[in-house]
């Protein structure tokens, strides 16, 4: 269970995780994008239900600088319907434009003191992070949302200025850790 949450500045911990492509991804995997976004995710809650649509439009937006990897550590124990199988047919079906990666043994969701899904982590080119938290401020009703934190924080960088809101309380369920 993760207990150290990553503070804005720190380093991205590495990560070799498979996607549901069937390839291996790392931090490397992504140098030629100037933005990583690290999105703590898995499929059966709905508050990452109802930013999955959100996802796929920020990725396609800034797909030229930011590279999103969504990330799934949930126990697939207890937990089938996050299980790897079930987040390939989940990946295909709402077609996702960024890789889908499995961390079973929940290292890297440790590592980055991940406890939410879905949980934002934004580094810059460096892979300094810039942005903990929530995507934006209105989970249930994207026509409603008035402060679009992810996307703020993203053109910041993009426009060489320091990121305004740096951190918010992350929203969703929490991560369904092993037990034993």
């Amino acid at each position: 269970m993760a207990t150290e949450k990553l503070k804005i500045g720190d380093k991205a911990p590495d990560f070799n995780l498979i996607g549901v492509d069937d390839k291996f991804y790392s931090l490397d995997s992504f140098k030629d994008k100037k933005l990583l976004c690290v999105i703590f995710s898995c499929n059966h809650c709905p508050y990452v239900k109802a930013y999955e649509d959100r996802i796929i439009s920020i990725q396609k937006e800034f797909e030229k600088d930011l590279q999103i990897v969504a990330i799934n550590s949930n126990d697939e124990v207890n937990y089938p319907e996050d299980s790897f199988e079930e987040m390939k047919k989940r990946a295909k079906e709402k077609g996702f434009n960024f890789p889908y990666l499995r961390d079973a043994d929940q290292k890297v969701a440790e590592a980055y003191g991940a406890t939410h899904t879905p949980e934002i982590f934004l580094f810059d080119s460096e892979r300094k992070l810039q942005y903990h938290g929530k995507i934006d401020d209105n989970w249930n009703y994207p026509n409603q949302v008035k402060e679009h934190y992810l996307r703020n924080a993203i053109k910041s960088l993009l426009e060489g200025k320091e990121v305004e809101v740096k951190e918010t309380y992350s929203i969703g369920c929490t991560i369904k850790w092993k037990v034993g």
